[in-house]
């Protein structure tokens, strides 16, 4: 089994490329969910959801959020009446949010509502959350907090940010079988995401650093040069005081890294990195991509 830590969009297309050399059941994937949120009765957990929606097939892959297809009645006549809500969530996955929110207010853990949205849409990849308890990422602006999906979403990462810190109300812990997913896999691998809002969040629940030191640990960095493939990664790697760059990336994984991966055409040197195309915006990258990996981590 591999097991990947995951948000965002650059993971789930590693992941993509994965499933072309595993059958699902042997891919289990740890979510950030630092990022979900509750919205108009509905609970939204934008990573866990674009993990579903691609191995069930039904992913919108043009834009790696939301169901393809979808359409936006309820929203656009929402936003009419009220003007509140600022993501644009689409009619049929308004349902998915809705049976979670309703399955999360009868007392299910969002683990066990994720296993049961899996089991409905006929998932058989291993979809974990990082965490049962809730985590907010916020960021810091003009003065005032405002959750990490307002800086985004709402305002377009146009704003700018002085700082980014994790709120809760209980210090968050790895499920026991994120713990499992972890130390049982033949390898875990740390995908092309944002590593202060899709990664550290994963990483700062209890228990999952200490399990990654058990495994061989491969990370692909979401840079190159000082520009992300994708997302805001450059300022909010900024506003926590750190170079947005590949080397920035592998010393925030150098406690339990054995493998660190960057692009070919990266000018800046890592030492000890290893060079592979990862700018999965042709078709087939993104399955060569995690061929490559395969090997390494077999010795091949």
């Amino acid at each position: 089994m591999i097991t990947f830590l995951s948000g965002g969009t650059g993971t789930p297309k590693l992941i993509r490329g994965m499933r072309h050399h595993l059958p699902d059941h042997e891919i289990s994937v740890v979510v950030n969910t630092a990022e979900d949120v509750w919205m108009s009765g509905g609970f939204v957990s934008p990573d866990i959801d674009t993990l579903i929606y691609l191995f069930a097939g039904l992913l919108n892959t043009s834009s790696w959020w939301g169901l393809e297809g979808d359409t936006f009645i309820t929203h656009n006549e929402l936003n009419r009446l009220d003007g509140g809500e600022y993501i644009a969530i689409g009619d049929r996955d308004r349902a998915v949010h809705l049976i979670r929110g309703e399955l999360l207010r009868g007392g299910m853990t969002l683990t066990a509502a994720t296993a049961r949205l899996c089991m409905a849409l006929g998932v058989t990849a291993h979809i974990l959350p990082m965490t049962d308890t809730p985590v907010e990422t916020v960021v810091n602006s003009g003065g005032r907090e405002i959750h990490f999906q307002e800086y985004w979403v709402r305002h377009r990462g146009a704003i700018p940010i002085e700082g980014v810190r994790r709120r809760w109300t209980v210090p968050p812990v790895a499920t026991p079988g994120v713990i499992s997913a972890i130390t049982t896999a033949e390898a875990v691998i740390i995908g092309p995401s944002n590593p202060i809002t899709s990664i550290l969040p994963i990483l700062e629940c209890r228990g999952v650093r200490e399990a990654l030191e058990e495994v061989p640990v491969v990370a692909v960095s979401p840079f190159i040069g000082h520009a992300p493939v994708s997302g805001p990664a450059a300022a909010l790697m900024r506003a926590r005081g750190l170079f947005p760059d590949s080397s920035a990336t592998r010393e925030l994984y150098a406690g339990f890294l054995d493998f660190f991966i960057h692009d070919s055409s990266d000018p800046l040197e890592v030492s000890g990195a290893i060079r592979m195309d990862t700018l999965m915006n042709r078709p087939g990258v993104d399955e060569a991509l995690a061929k490559r990996i395969l090997s390494l981590v077999r010795g091949g």
